[in-house]
């Protein structure tokens, strides 16, 4: 396969998209997001862990994988296997390097996809957020690293040809695990700049949701045109493996995902658990990726 540079957000090049019309000017100067539908989990496993993870990752949720591509997706020199892998409760963009992953790639969690990156980059920084990658070109766009208070680590990407995609059945969440003292910061500089919505603020959340039982933490959700974040503010006294899941993903029953995502080849890392509304598990699948899945309680 030939080497091409592209974008890590390069899972939404597979379709085409309508302009924005629905939104007025001042719309079009503020909001930056497209959908939720266009942020991409990175998620980095062994190349030769692959195969496997996408064969799990859909067997568990459903949904198509585009066909392995070699790429680069670095400003400096790099080689990885990349391929995008689409369900119905969120979209992956896989990453299996043939050479060592150049800083700081690895630890950005999601690519959002914006309307306009010059200046999503100067919105994104005058909310308070470091550019620890500066733009860079690939072969269908730019790309860009941020990092929020907190220290938050997150992809942009954008397109010089638009895109388009169905909306997802569910939304997956961005679990961002904070101090206190960042708390506030990285919730006003992300909201803000995401012009997101706090939906619920409880700082008596159930620590069962953190692997413990009788405690209580603080628990911030935030929706917006870039999807949903759950900020979970802790001491960090955080048994395993909560802190290392990056995503929670909505599915109907709980039990039934957990059967299909053990038959091929995940591991339950956490049983599932009721808590304030929701039935979760913890899964991990083959490769290291680490997922909370919940639904409703029933």
């Amino acid at each position: 396969m030939r080497v091409i540079a592209v974008a890590a957000g390069l899972i939404a090049a597979m379709i085409l998209m309508p302009g924005f019309a629905d939104a007025s000017p001042a719309d079009k100067a503020e909001q930056f997001g497209v959908g939720a539908q266009y942020g991409t989990t990175h998620v980095y496993v062994a190349a030769e862990d692959m195969d496997r993870f996408t064969a799990s990752f859909l067997a568990t949720f459903g949904g198509t994988s585009s066909p392995p591509s070699t790429v680069t997706v670095t400003p400096t020199p790099s080689t990885a296997i990349w391929q995008a892998v689409k369900t119905p409760v969120g979209l992956v963009s896989l990453f299996g390097f043939k050479t060592p992953i150049p800083y700081p790639f690895g630890q950005e969690r999601t690519g959002y996809l914006v309307t306009d990156m010059d200046a999503a980059v100067s919105a994104a920084k005058k909310a308070g957020a470091a550019v620890i990658v500066t733009p860079f070109p690939d072969a269908i766009g730019k790309d860009v690293v941020v990092q929020w208070p907190g220290g938050v680590n997150m992809q942009f990407y954008w397109h010089t040809k638009a895109t388009s995609a169905p909306p997802l059945q569910s939304v997956p969440e961005n679990r961002v695990y904070v101090a206190p003292e960042a708390a506030a910061n990285f919730i006003r500089s992300f909201a803000g700049f995401a012009r997101g919505k706090i939906v619920s603020d409880n700082a008596q959340a159930p620590g069962a949701e953190i692997g413990r039982p009788g405690d209580s933490y603080r628990r911030v959700r935030i929706e917006s045109m870039f999807g949903k974040i759950t900020v979970l503010v802790t001491d960090g006294h955080l048994p395993f493996p909560y802190g290392r899941e990056t995503m929670g993903y909505e599915v109907t029953d709980v039990s039934d995902t957990l059967t299909k995502a053990k038959a091929s080849g995940a591991s339950v890392l956490v049983e599932p658990f009721k808590a304030d509304g929701r039935e979760a598990a913890v899964v991990q699948f083959p490769g290291g990726y680490i997922a909370e899945i919940h639904s409703a309680a029933k």
